[in-house]
């Protein structure tokens, strides 16, 4: 054994000098910290590591050694990405400065860095620069066809939550939208809540950001208070609160987007996944007379047995109730959406696997149940067997996309009334 280190938080990437006398470390700094965002070092030999630029407003995704007495790091600040070359003795300088691709890896080889990054026109992509050359250079080029699709708008939106606090979020806008016209709204809520939107790619399976956009949607990505991406205090600024705040958070932004006018308010829906279908619950139920749809992906429905029924019972402890339930049923109940359901009125899309550790399916089974019996809104459950926490086979993402795409259109569009039929036009997929 050639030393200890102490550890109390999640550790990530941990990466040898080129000397081998010292560690990166990218982790967190204590057990309540979300994220292993935190860049330290320490020696090989052990002992107590030295937390790099503490107190940024920021986190650390990825990092390299240059050599053995300087790092190359990834910055996320905000919704931006920069690369960084950091001294073991001294701050940081900016090599890349946020504004370009979401920088997502890097490595280096004497001089020449390859970095992976995508931007608001693509998807990951690799990236080749030269320490202190000209702009980076992208080397591949995997969805050519997106040359020949028009692209909606996006943009930074800034806005202030109702107690002063300023958040930021993405904006997709409708890809065509006549002057002055209030369009429909699909807010898309990420899931951790430790976890961020950057400013590049933000269309996949479960976020149909450009495709919802191409059809007249405005799709809004908000940071909401304990997102990532703003340093250690902003992560831990919805702790022990769940559904307070930080949910009030998305109400805020879509006051923000009716004010500015661009959104009607009687057309706004919502969606996530994970902590993000929790949030989609809870829009569905406690706010439900502001959304007129829900697609609910994996997401949490009863705070008293989720814990006993997930794999990360510790981790929901630690950096998100900070209390057991047993500390406090009553509070526990009161931020489960199916404490609420009575006043659900939202027509709501409940999807998700049949082997999720992470979030039981007894989740989703216990509000359609409810929802069902009650019989005040529509509701459907869509059950993908196999799939965990988050689909994986193609077949899966491919029918989840236009199911939840088909229902969105359908409450916010659409005729609304009665769910649209079980049965799904898997051709819909190739009309572009």
């Amino acid at each position: 054994m050639r030393g200890v280190i102490e550890t109390n938080g999640k550790l990530g990437d941990v990466v040898w000098s080129p000397d081998g006398s010292n560690l990166a470390l990218l982790a967190g700094v204590d057990v309540n910290d979300p994220i292993p965002g935190r860049l330290m070092v320490v020696a090989a030999t052990g002992g107590k590591w030295r937390l790099l630029n503490p107190g940024i407003e920021a986190d650390a995704e990825a990092v390299v050694w240059q050599d053995a007495a300087t790092l190359l790091w990834i910055k996320a600040g905000g919704v931006g990405r920069s690369l960084e070359r950091q001294p073991l003795d001294g701050p940081p300088v900016t090599l890349l400065a946020a504004g370009g691709p979401i920088w997502s890896g890097l490595s280096i080889a004497e001089r020449t860095v390859a970095l992976s990054g995508h931007t608001a026109e693509h998807p990951d992509e690799l990236f080749r620069w030269t320490l202190g050359g000209a702009e980076p250079a992208r080397v591949t080029d995997s969805n050519p066809w997106l040359a020949e699709r028009r692209l909606a708008m996006q943009e930074v939106v800034e806005f202030e939550a109702r107690d002063g606090l300023a958040l930021q979020g993405l904006l997709i806008h409708p890809l065509d939208r006549a002057e002055g016209e209030r369009v429909p709204l699909v807010l898309v809520v990420h899931g951790g809540p430790e976890a961020h939107f950057a400013d590049g790619w933000l269309t996949a399976y479960s976020r149909p950001g450009q495709v919802l956009a191409g059809r007249g949607f405005a799709v809004f990505y908000p940071n909401y208070r304990g997102s990532t991406g703003r340093g250690l205090e902003f992560a831990k600024s919805s702790q022990g609160d769940p559904a307070g705040k930080e949910f009030d958070d998305l109400i805020d932004a879509v006051d923000h987007l009716i004010a500015a006018g661009l959104v009607d308010s009687d057309k706004v829906g919502v969606t996530g996944g994970s902590y993000g279908g929790y949030a989609t619950a809870w829009s569905s139920t406690r706010h439900s007379q502001r959304f007129a749809a829900g697609v609910m992906f994996v997401g949490i429905s009863n705070q008293v047995s989720k814990l006993g029924t997930s794999d990360i019972p510790v981790e929901l402890y630690s950096v998100h109730a900070r209390r057991w339930p047993w500390e406090n049923y009553r509070l526990m109940l009161e931020r489960s959406p199916i404490y609420w359901i009575e006043q659900a009125r939202t027509p709501l899309l409940i999807l998700g696997g049949d082997a999720d550790p992470r979030v039981h399916p007894s989740q989703s089974l216990v509000l359609y149940r409810y929802l069902k019996l009650l019989g005040q809104t529509p509701v459907r459950y869509v059950i993908y067997p196999g799939e965990k926490h988050g689909n994986r086979m193609a077949a899966a993402r491919l029918d989840y996309s236009l199911r939840a795409l088909r229902w969105l259109e359908h409450y916010l569009k659409g005729p609304g009334g009665a769910p649209p039929a079980h049965e799904v036009d898997y051709g819909l997929a190739s009309e572009g």
